[in-house]
């Protein structure tokens, strides 16, 4: 018994989920960081701390897979990290008025395919379906990453790069209709589990 539990605790602590637990926690300093947009060195601490964590959303499952230190927490955890740091983002960025009129619609978007996909995955993990993600929800997640990088830098990066908020509403948009069109590919993976239930 004892050297079960260890081996479940070892598993808790490795590195891939110390990462996405660094993920986690990344949420709210990015956050907090943006309620402070006049101040443009906190504009570029949530700018690094977001990219940090973006990084570690590549090295995580990467790391997990390679190590053979794949655990049920980490796979679960792994896309809650994801939503909550896109999410929280989105909403702050919003809130802030670098996402204003027209482009909302681009966030709604997104957000709401996460939902979607979330329960989704969900419901075909009771029916032991997996739902592997596939290339271009990859570049989508990419893609939505690098936009909110522009929008956190928004105003502080106008100085150095002029039509930083531009570029990030762009590709904010791009990510949309990527997100839009995996959104439709999960639906459709799923249609013939969702109609015999």
């Amino acid at each position: 018994m004892a050297s079960a539990s260890t081996g479940a605790a070892q598993r808790q602590w490795n590195l891939p989920n110390l990462l996405t637990y660094g993920r986690l926690a990344a949420v709210p300093l990015v956050v907090a960081l943006l309620f402070w947009p006049a101040e443009h060195w906190m504009r570029w601490t949530a700018l690094a701390i977001f990219v940090a964590a973006a990084i570690t959303d590549f090295f995580d499952g990467y790391l997990a897979r390679a190590w053979s230190q794949q655990s049920s927490l980490g796979r679960m955890l792994d896309p809650i990290a994801d939503k909550l740091l896109v999410a929280a983002t989105l909403l702050v960025l919003a809130a802030d008025r670098v996402i204003a009129g027209w482009s909302l619609w681009a966030a709604i978007v997104i957000l709401c395919r996460e939902i979607l996909v979330s329960g989704l995955r969900e419901f075909l993990a009771e029916l032991r379906v997996p739902v592997p993600v596939s290339t271009i929800a990859k570049w989508k997640t990419t893609v939505q990453l690098v936009a909110i990088a522009f929008l956190i830098a928004g105003p502080a990066g106008e100085r150095i790069l002029p039509g930083t908020t531009r570029i990030g509403v762009v590709l904010l948009w791009a990510a949309a209709i990527l997100t839009l069109y995996t959104g439709w590919d999960y639906l459709k993976a799923s249609y013939d589990h969702l109609a015999s239930e």
